[in-house]
């Protein structure tokens, strides 16, 4: 647990943040993180796409650190908390196989699921049939949107169900997605992803006619992120509140005692809201800098 803790240090932190997010332009704000732990895969030319994904790329490369050094039970869990990797590199293929531009995928490793299969698909048709038969289960649909509901949905049941450290965070999250699926957006869930959200978060809510219902009908520990939230359109301060729950939660895990996978979920926890916080830096630095306060904001 020493080296996990240590790896913790490799975060930017929040001050580090605020000094990224004041920079004049997006190049003093990269000159800045080249001299960061995130410099492994940063160059000062990159535009602000490619820069934020360098930053991801950071932050799986610590999260395959960790599961090297855990055993096979500590691996599977990272598998889970890396399930974010795996949904953006089918969402890279769909945009490719749609004639888009798209960036290389993201190199998991151990840390994969399906994602030779997702990379070899050549029709969405083929990419929903890879899903199906892994882990991830079936969508329900191959339209960009029904795959990465279905594959996010998915992730939270399964982190809910199999990694206890971390449920309230997989159910939490859960509610927000549905929430903006349905009343910010205006699509119905297919039925294999609602079957998950009904495991989660219960038949009464998945079926709210309203917001104001879906809120209402939320389990307990569903509920936290959306408790005073009475319109759908204001989602993005709870998701603001979820990445501030994650991050206390996680500091808090890390001091945990003893043997077994609290802390090194709480580590991931910490990195994650960490890359989270430098990717929102540096858009407020490519739009010419921001205060502090507009940073809070953000974050």
């Amino acid at each position: 647990m020493t080296r996990v803790r240590a790896l913790i240090t490799r975060s930017l932190g929040v001050s580090g943040a605020r000094e990224m997010a004041a920079a004049a332009t997006l190049g003093d704000a990269l000159r800045q993180l080249a001299a960061t732990p995130y410099r492994r895969y940063v160059t000062t030319d990159a535009t602000l796409a490619e820069a934020q994904r360098a930053v991801s790329a950071t932050l799986l490369w610590h999260l395959r650190v960790l599961a090297g050094w855990l055993p096979y039970t500590g691996a599977d869990a990272l598998r889970l908390l890396a399930a974010g990797f795996e949904i953006a590199n089918a969402e890279r293929r769909l945009r490719s196989l749609s004639g888009g531009s798209a960036p290389p995928p993201y190199r998991l490793g151990s840390l994969a699921t399906a994602s030779r299969r997702i990379g070899q698909a050549a029709a969405p048709s083929e990419l929903r049939a890879a899903l199906t038969s892994s882990a991830w289960g079936d969508p329900g649909g191959d339209s960009p949107a029904a795959m990465a509901t279905g594959m996010r949905i998915s992730a939270a049941a399964r982190t809910a169900e199999r990694l206890p450290p971390a449920r309230r965070w997989a159910t939490g999250r859960a509610a927000l997605l549905v929430g903006r699926e349905l009343f910010v957006h205006g699509r119905p869930l297919t039925e294999p992803t609602a079957r998950h959200a009904r495991e989660l978060l219960g038949r009464r809510a998945i079926e709210a006619s309203s917001f104001e219902e879906f809120r209402a009908f939320l389990p307990r520990q569903a509920r936290w992120p959306v408790d005073d939230i009475a319109d759908a359109g204001e989602l993005w301060r709870a998701e603001a509140r979820w990445w501030t729950a994650l991050e206390e939660d996680g500091v808090a895990m890390t001091h945990h005692r003893g043997y077994g996978l609290t802390p090194v979920v709480g580590a991931v926890a910490v990195l994650s809201v960490d890359a989270w916080r430098v990717r929102a830096a540096l858009e407020l630095a490519a739009r010419g800098g921001g205060s502090l306060e507009v940073l809070d904001a953000v974050v």
